[in-house]
Formats: C-alpha cells, sequence, structure tokens
C-alpha cells in the first residue's frame, strides 16, 4: 500500500472542497485563495493550485472572468458555477456522514 499517494488523493479532494467551499462565498483571485486556505493551516503553492482549479473549470464546477490590474497582469477571478454548487452540496454532504462515521467510531469508550 502506497499511503504517501493515498494521502495525496485525500489531501487533493479535501482541497478542492476548501476551495469550492471559499470561491461560493465571493469569486476569487489566485492569491485570494491561497491566503484564505492559509489561514485554516492549509498551505498550498500556486503549483498545486493551479492544476486544480484548471481541473475544476474543465469540469464546469467553475468559471473565471479577467479583471485588469493596476499592478501588473490581468487577474484571473474564479467563481462557482450551478453545477460546482450542486457538486460543493455533494461533497458537503460526503464531508457530513464520513466526519459522523469516523467521530462515532473514534469517540466510542
Amino acid at each position: 500500500m502506497n499511503t504517501e499517494n493515498t494521502k495525496a488523493q485525500m489531501r487533493k479532494g479535501i482541497l478542492e472542497f476548501c476551495i469550492l467551499s471559499l470561491i461560493n462565498h465571493r469569486e476569487m483571485y489566485v492569491s485570494d485563495l491561497i491566503d484564505e486556505l492559509k489561514k485554516g493551516k492549509l498551505d498550498v503553492v500556486e503549483g498545486t493550485l493551479y492544476p486544480l482549479l484548471t481541473r475544476l473549470k474543465n469540469g464546469e464546477f467553475l468559471s473565471y472572468r479577467w479583471e485588469e490590474s493596476t499592478g501588473g497582469p490581468p487577474r484571473k477571478y474564479y467563481q462557482i458555477t450551478e453545477k460546482g454548487k450542486l457538486f460543493l452540496d455533494e461533497l458537503q454532504n460526503t464531508w457530513n456522514e464520513l466526519t459522523d462515521s469516523v467521530n462515532q467510531i473514534t469517540q466510542k469508550p
């Protein structure tokens, strides 16, 4: 069993869930996402984030728009799509079921 691969897969799924949750509240630029993830003690670098955002966009869970920046190149702001909101609801339900199950098992005396 490759535990590093399993951990990486779990982390990727959790990051997608967190990204969709954050963008569900407001559209976000990549540096905004990184800052919010760091606040939650999830250190993520752009090299990890961009492939996840691309996969979510290609899955039609996210869309984006370009906005001119006064201090550099244009910025890409991501927003969640209707399909993304439905997927986020599914992820939230799965997360709740999983945490309930784990808590039930691990909290037994």
